[in-house]
């Protein structure tokens, strides 16, 4: 985008002094002739942008010229470099360009700033990624994208409990990436919002119509108030389970998956998977475990594992032979 190349070429002049259109246009990738637009726009915007002919001529910034990023505290700096994280830009196909921005960001600090950045960077590091492989598919996430970036109408189709499918034209208000998952944020053609996650959406297919967002629409306190929202309604008693891999849709259908009493994503092995599920209460997850037999195992809370296994001992004692045939 040009705002971002504007903003780099200021940058650029500020950290290597004094250079050539030449030299610019290789650094950025674009012609000579669209530097020296782009030059041109720079001091159109007030920026102190000038150039000079001859062998020791060249384009620069005025000496008095001060990027703020000088007076950027240690603080400031670290809470700057630390906030990278990078999984969800990778997902958006944007962690190259955050790359390039931080290096640009480092170039541009004083060489006493760019010390204390290099002491951060040694010492602490923020890992976004999951142990576990990702579970659900984001094959959608870069339509989804673009139509939310380009204001652009979607004609979606979402997979639904029980194999049903629905398609819808939808209006891509946001995206918004939660613990390794990603939500779309929508509103259709009855302007009501809603959201989903986008491993729901089977299909999208851009379309040539825009919408018109909102004014008073912000993505980051609607999105504040749904989550709450959801936490609120959720049920209070939740159980994290191990369940077999050749049992896994079965269970999550018996206990209710379909109806959104599953949280998170699975830890996955080569024969278990561990999950959590929420139940209204203790009796209520004790009876629909039971039913499941050998195909979970309850790993917490401990005091409904312990349930289980008294109930499953008082089982094997009810049925055990010598009991239902006799002695002897």
């Amino acid at each position: 985008m040009r705002a971002d190349r504007l903003l780099s070429i200021l940058m650029y002049m500020q950290t290597r002094g004094r250079t050539t259109t030449d030299r610019l246009a290789l650094e950025f990738e674009v012609s000579r002739r669209t530097i020296i637009r782009d030059l041109y726009a720079l001091r159109v915007a007030g920026f102190p942008v000038y150039t000079e002919r001859g062998p020791h001529g060249g384009c620069y910034l005025h000496e008095e010229y001060r990027n703020t990023l000088t007076q950027l505290t240690t603080d400031e700096i670290a809470a700057l470099f630390l906030s990278s994280i990078d999984q969800p830009l990778k997902d958006l196909g944007l962690s190259d360009p955050l790359r390039g921005a931080v290096l640009k960001l480092t170039a541009a600090l004083p060489e006493s700033r760019q010390r204390a950045q290099s002491r951060f960077a040694d010492r602490i590091v923020l890992d976004s990624a999951a142990w576990e492989t990702r579970a659900e598919s984001i094959d959608q996430l870069a339509t989804l994208h673009r139509a939310t970036m380009d204001d652009r109408w979607v004609f979606v189709v979402f997979g639904r409990p029980f194999d049903v499918r629905t398609e819808r034209r939808i209006a891509p208000y946001g995206l918004v990436a939660k613990a390794g998952s990603w939500f779309v944020v929508w509103a259709g053609d009855d302007e009501r919002i809603r959201v989903d996650r986008v491993d729901r959406v089977l299909s999208a297919s851009l379309l040539e119509q825009g919408f018109e967002r909102p004014s008073d629409f912000e993505l980051g306190a609607f999105w504040n108030g749904w989550r709450d929202r959801q936490a609120s309604c959720q049920p209070a008693f939740k159980v994290r389970l191990r369940v077999r891999l050749d049992a896994l849709e079965y269970v999550k259908d018996a206990l209710g998956s379909r109806r959104g009493v599953v949280f998170g994503v699975p830890e996955m092995s080569e024969e278990w998977a561990e999950l959590e599920f929420g139940f209204s209460y203790f009796g209520e997850a004790r009876r629909e475990i039971l039913a499941l037999g050998g195909a979970v195992e309850v790993l917490a809370p401990e005091p409904l594992r312990l349930s289980i296994i008294d109930f499953s001992e008082q089982i094997r004692a009810r049925y055990a032979p010598e009991r239902l045939f006799g002695a002897g």
